[in-house]
């Protein structure tokens, strides 16, 4: 873990500013500004890039992706500009717990997936290329969008500890618990053999 350098109240308010900006729900957003209809009520009524995908709009689930990365990265980014690596860390960390359990959607949000990869590419490009190309290699083996979430959530402390950024492994722990308790569903599909791939 890194070392704790921020004041207990400045690392609170990262972590507060990490949850709010993680917990936009831009695939609410992006479904309702493109006429797709209520996204909650679409698929698994998740609102990451998966579900948005459900509407059969590629464009509008590309730009979920693109922005539910981005405002992981954002959070973290921000944290470690004005505070420093404890502090970017949290803010990240809140950020995914932000998506997976917004407060304006009554706690319901995405898995995260997006979300993991954008910070991890801001804490350390390295680690979160790696996780990338994780999930893309799975999905093009397999074509399950679940199993290579889960597959580069598992490896990424690996990929820290590999890649020169042993400071990250405690919150890469609680990444990894965080993306399998969102896939806990999925998990259970994999196991019986009925969870779809990608395109079905």
């Amino acid at each position: 873990m890194p070392i704790i350098e921020t004041g207990a109240f400045a690392l609170l308010l990262w972590a507060v500013f990490g949850y709010l900006f993680g917990s936009i729900p831009f695939g609410v957003l992006v479904s309702n500004a493109m006429g797709l209809g209520n996204l909650r009520d679409i698929g698994s009524g998740n609102t990451g890039a998966t579900n948005v995908l459900r509407t059969g709009s590629k464009p509008a689930a590309i730009a979920t992706l693109v922005l539910d990365g981005v405002k992981g990265a954002i959070a973290a980014l921000c944290a470690r500009a004005m505070a420093g690596e404890d502090a970017a860390q949290l803010a990240g960390l809140m950020a995914l717990i932000g998506h997976c359990l917004p407060v304006w959607l009554k706690f319901k949000g995405g898995k995260g997936v997006a979300t993991f990869l954008g910070l991890l590419l801001a804490l350390s490009f390295p680690v979160g290329a790696a996780c990338c190309a994780t999930w893309l290699v799975v999905a093009a083996l397999k074509r399950i969008s679940s199993l290579a979430a889960l597959v580069a959530a598992g490896t990424s402390t690996f990929w820290m500890t590999l890649l020169g950024y042993p400071e990250g492994f405690l919150m890469g722990v609680a990444l990894t618990i965080l993306v399998f308790w969102r896939h806990k569903e999925n998990i259970s599909r994999l196991r019986a053999g009925t969870e779809p791939k990608i395109g079905k």
